[in-house]
């Protein structure tokens, strides 16, 4: 980081919070007059960190990952079923 940046007034997820309500932009055109046009995240989107992001750039790769999440979930009992112990059998190590 460069001396001549000032972060002192910055804070934290500023932007992160007020952009799942939606946003604003407002366009200038040639001539100098402005429109604004709003914009409101449809519903079922889902904002993903730039880290994930980096792993899983585009729908279809996050929705096969949840999928194969969902599968994985479905094989693991419910709370409070008990798991089956089957017999096991016993080897013993003879001694010298």
């Amino acid at each position: 980081m460069l001396p001549e940046y000032d972060f002192s007034k910055g804070e934290r997820g500023k932007f992160y919070k007020p952009l799942s309500n939606g946003y604003s932009v407002t366009i200038t055109h040639p001539d100098s007059t402005t429109t604004t046009e709003h914009y409101k995240l449809i519903d079922g989107a889902v904002l993903l960190d730039p880290d994930v992001r980096a792993y899983f750039p585009d729908s279809e790769s996050v929705n096969t990952a949840l999928r194969s999440l969902i599968k994985m979930m479905a094989d693991i009992p419910a709370k409070g079923k008990r798991y089956t112990q089957h017999p096991q059998s016993i080897h013993r190590v003879s001694e010298k």
